[in-house]
C-alpha cells in the first residue's frame, strides 16, 4: 500500500479528495446496490477511516437503508459511501483514486450476488454477504 497521501477526483474534476493514510483494506463488492451506483458489473472500494478523508464532500443521500452515499454535484460521479454496520469508515471507489494501480483488492464481499457471467479468477477470500466482520477487523 502507498505510504504517501492518495488523491482522488470525480469524472469532471470538480470534486477532489485527499486520503491522508493508506486504506484499511481494498475490496470488491458484488452487491446489486453497488453495481447500480457505480454502473459496473463489480465495484471495488478502498476503505479509510473517516478522519483520514480530506476534501469537500457534498451532502450525502441514502438510496438504501443503512447506506450513505456521496456524488459529485456537477457530474454526479460516485465519490464515497458509508455503511451503518461499518462505523467510522468511508469507502472510496478505487476507480476515482489517482493511484488506483497500487490498490490491490484483498477480498470479495457479496460474492453470492456476483453476476453469473463475470469470472474473476483469484485466490482472494469471498464472503457471501457483507463481509462486515472482516471489514471491521481491518479497521483495528
Amino acid at each position: 500500500m502507498p505510504s504517501e497521501p492518495l488523491t482522488a477526483q470525480c469524472y469532471c474534476g470538480a470534486s477532489r479528495l485527499t486520503l491522508d493514510k493508506p486504506p484499511l483494506t481494498v475490496a470488491y463488492c458484488h452487491c446489486s446496490d453497488c453495481r447500480r451506483w457505480t454502473g459496473a458489473p463489480v465495484a471495488a472500494f478502498a476503505a479509510f477511516e473517516r478522519k483520514d478523508v480530506a476534501g469537500q464532500l457534498p451532502d450525502p443521500f441514502r438510496g438504501a437503508p443503512g447506506v450513505e452515499r456521496w456524488t459529485c454535484p456537477t457530474c454526479h460521479a460516485p465519490l464515497a459511501a458509508a455503511f451503518d454496520y461499518l462505523p467510522e469508515q468511508i469507502y472510496v471507489p478505487v476507480g476515482i483514486i489517482d493511484q488506483a494501480d497500487r490498490l490491490v483488492p484483498k477480498m470479495h464481499s457479496h460474492a453470492s450476488s456476483a453476476l453469473p457471467w463475470l469470472h474473476i479468477h483469484d485466490d482472494l477470500p469471498r464472503a457471501d454477504a457483507s463481509a462486515r466482520d472482516a471489514l471491521n477487523t481491518a479497521a483495528q
